[in-house]
C-alpha cells in the first residue's frame, strides 16, 4: 500500500491584474507552496471556494496554511471602517473567517502568517491595529521600501517568546529574531488564543490557540522565507507539517 502525501489547504488571494478582464485572477506567492512541498506536503488551491464550501472541502485536507498578502483584513469584520488606502480582498476575507473557525473546531492542523495571523484573531472575535505605525506606543512593523526582497525580508526586530512555549522549543531560548513586513497587527486577541511571542514594544507577533484540538498557531512574521537556511523558522514550519502528517494518517492511514 503506498503512503498518502498530506495536503495542505492555501486559501488564496484575488487580484484585477487585467483590467479588461473584469473577473480578475486568483493568485498565490510561490514562496508558500514551496515551502509546503519543501516539507514534504503537497499544496491544493480551491479557487473559487467561498465560506459554505469549507465543510465539504476541510475534510479532504491535512492542513491549512493562511499566507501573507498585500491586502488587508477588511475593518468591518471587527467593527472599524476600512481606511481609504487599504487594499482589501473581500471575497479571501469572507471565505478564511469561515475556515479558521472551521480548522479549530474540527481540530484539522491551522497556521497563520502575517495576513494569516490577523485572519485568525479576528475570525476568532478579536480586533487589529489598522496602522500600528500610526499607533504612539508601537514600532513601524512595515518593511523598508524601494529594496530588494533580501533586504524587505532582512531579520528586523527580536521577538521574546513565552517561557514553555512551543515558541521557546523552536527557538531554542526565549528570544529570536524575526523579518517585518506589516501594517495592521493584533489590538484585542481572539476567544482562546494565547499571546506566546511579542515585539519589543509588546506588538503580539505569535499566538496559540488554546481551545483548537490539533496544532493552531499564528505568527506575525515569515517563516516561509529561507526556512531552510534560519533553524527557528524550520523548527516552526516542521511542527506544522508534522501535525498534518498526523492528521494524515488519522484519516487516510500510512502518509509520507
Amino acid at each position: 500500500m503506498s503512503a498518502n502525501k498530506p495536503l495542505v489547504w492555501l486559501p488564496a488571494c484575488h487580484r484585477n491584474l487585467d483590467l479588461s478582464d473584469p473577473g480578475g485572477y486568483t493568485v498565490l506567492a510561490d514562496r508558500y507552496a514551496a515551502a509546503v512541498c519543501e516539507l514534504g506536503l503537497q499544496p491544493v488551491l480551491f479557487p473559487m471556494a467561498g465560506a459554505g464550501d469549507v465543510p465539504e472541502l476541510l475534510p479532504l485536507v491535512d492542513g491549512v496554511l493562511l499566507t501573507g498578502s498585500p491586502s488587508n483584513v477588511e475593518a468591518t469584520h471587527f467593527g472599524a471602517s476600512a481606511l481609504e488606502t487599504d487594499l482589501l480582498d473581500p471575497r479571501r476575507d469572507r471565505l478564511t473567517m469561515a475556515l479558521v473557525r472551521a480548522a479549530v473546531g474540527t481540530g484539522t492542523p491551522l497556521f497563520g502568517v502575517c495576513r494569516g495571523l490577523q485572519e485568525m484573531n479576528v475570525a476568532l472575535g478579536g480586533s487589529l491595529y489598522q496602522q500600528v505605525h500610526a499607533e504612539p506606543e508601537h514600532l513601524d512593523h512595515r518593511e523598508p521600501q524601494d529594496v530588494d526582497l533580501e533586504a524587505q525580508f532582512a531579520e528586523r526586530h527580536e521577538v521574546i517568546l513565552a517561557p514553555g512555549s512551543a515558541f521557546a522549543d523552536w527557538a531554542g531560548g526565549t528570544r529570536a529574531r524575526v523579518n517585518s513586513l506589516h501594517g495592521q497587527g493584533i489590538k484585542r486577541l481572539g476567544t482562546g488564543m494565547v499571546a506566546e511571542a511579542l515585539a519589543p514594544d509588546g506588538l503580539v507577533e505569535g499566538v496559540r490557540v488554546a481551545t483548537a484540538q490539533a496544532f493552531a498557531y499564528g505568527v506575525q512574521w515569515h517563516p516561509e522565507w529561507r526556512h531552510n537556511h534560519i533553524p527557528f523558522y524550520r523548527r516552526t514550519l516542521q511542527a506544522f507539517a508534522d501535525a498534518c502528517r498526523e492528521h494524515c494518517r488519522q484519516r487516510l492511514g500510512p502518509c509520507r
